[in-house]
């Protein structure tokens, strides 16, 4: 499949139209770095979000320069040099010449003058953006190129006067979804949703978390994804109560819960969908009333995923929801309003109901603007994640203990009614015993 620059090109020019709207200058956008797991073994290699959303290059040892004068922009890259003994070892590298005219840019460098160009390319601009404190590393180059402007300033040459924090501006490109990065979380959603489908009609007692998490590792690389988001979260009877639980070893037992988190990463863009099921494929009594209650709370906070509604709006909506289930059930006691303002709630749901996703599993952009919650625009795509969390006390009815539920989908804000990329997952309680049902 022949590779379309056109989409990262239309986001360098809106960049660069926005770095003139500052005031012109240089962004600087290195790609991430390679990291060693072990001795001479390295991790995967993923590339740097915000480099890849401008380029769409995936090899490290690269950066990206774009150059916004008053009229005119500049794209360049430095990217490893050809260099056929390597690819022996390695595999293939596009080099600057072929890399320039594939990912169309206007000019490629060997990434081993970056050092000595980069002066060149900041001399007389207005100013640098660049992800200030990042990686120390690049920005001790950014130092370097500016002391060696300024020691060149007998010659009539000046350093831009003002390093530019680049978040404030690529954060908010990307808050905001084009129709690829749409198609790309569509499938990475479509392809988690199966996996989570193949988890339930995988699990049983006796087997353990591991095994569950290897039918979804099998489910995402064999459909095509590159890898997972994040490590899965495979967590059950207690363990379903930690929130960020990544053991992944317990034995499953009759008669408890099954909560996974779990997504895919396709081209680079992020799923996030929790599911919470009984092993043995019937829920208890207390299991399917906190379920049924954290349902209620996801779907009436989707339903608040909207153009227009401030983003704290389903937050609030699946609070309000909890704290009354709450109530009613027994947990807590006393005026819901004022359990709501107290946060009596914390103590069986102690997290927000979401977050932005894309390109990162907690997407870049902002939540808040000039000190009060941004409005939600269309494109946009957050997670909507209520969960309960019920730990042995002893006020607590023991029928409930150790039970921790949480459902999580991936939202798309339209102009409408909010898309469920993850509507696939199988949710209610019907549809997951029924899926449970047909077990092999």
């Amino acid at each position: 499949m022949s590779f379309d620059p056109s989409p990262f090109a239309a986001r360098r020019l809106r960049l660069a139209d926005q770095m003139r709207a500052a005031g012109g200058g240089v962004a600087y956008i290195p790609t991430a770095r390679e990291a060693l797991r072990n001795g001479d073994s390295e991790y995967a290699y993923r590339f740097g979000s915000n480099f890849y959303y401008l380029t769409g290059f995936v090899e490290p040892e690269a950066s990206l320069l774009v150059i916004a004068d008053a009229t005119h922009t500049r794209c360049v890259l430095f990217c490893r040099e050809k260099n056929f003994e390597r690819e022996i070892w390695d595999g293939f590298r596009y080099g600057p010449a072929a890399a320039a005219g594939t990912f169309g840019l206007d000019e490629a460098w060997p990434i081993t003058e970056l050092e000595t160009r980069l002066p060149d390319y900041l001399a007389d601009q207005a100013a640098v953006f660049h992800t200030i404190g990042a990686d120390n590393a690049e920005d001790s180059r950014i130092v370097r190129a500016l002391d060696a402007l300024r020691a060149r300033a007998r010659t009539g040459v000046t350093p831009p006067a003002s390093v530019r924090d680049l978040r404030l501006l690529i954060d908010e490109m990307r808050l905001h979804k084009d129709p690829d990065e749409l198609a790309a979380m569509r499938r990475a959603a479509a392809i988690s949703s199966d996996a989570h489908a193949r988890a339930m009609r995988f699990a049983r007692p006796s087997r353990f978390e591991y095994q569950v998490a290897a039918e979804l590792m099998h489910e995402f690389l064999s459909r095509g994804a590159q890898a997972p988001a994040y490590t899965p979260i495979v967590a059950s009877g207690a363990n379903a109560c930690v929130l960020h639980y990544v053991g992944n070893r317990a034995q499953l037992a009759d008669g408890d819960l099954l909560l996974i988190d779990a997504g895919c990463e396709v081209d680079g863009y992020a799923a996030d969908i929790t599911r919470t099921f009984p092993v043995n494929g019937r829920f208890t009594g207390p299991q399917r009333d906190i379920y049924e209650l954290v349902l209620a709370a996801e779907l009436a906070a989707i339903d608040k995923v909207r153009a227009g509604q401030p983003y704290n709006a389903y937050h609030d909506a699946a609070v309000a929801v909890l704290t009354q289930g709450l109530l009613d059930l027994g947990l807590l006691a006393g005026d819901r309003d004022g359990l709501i303002e107290s946060k009596a709630y914390n103590r069986f749901y102690m997290h927000s109901t979401g977050h932005w996703l894309g390109l990162d599993v907690h997407d870049a952009g902002r939540y808040k603007i000039d000190g009060g919650w941004r409005p939600l625009a269309e494109n946009q795509v957050l997670t909507v994640e209520p969960g309960l969390y019920i730990r042995p006390a002893d006020d607590v009815p023991a029928h409930f203990w150790n039970i921790g539920v949480r459902i999580e989908d991936d939202v798309r804000i339209t102009d409408g009614a909010p898309e469920v990329l993850s509507a696939g997952a199988p949710k209610t309680v019907a549809d997951i015993e029924a899926l449970m049902r047909d077990r092999a």
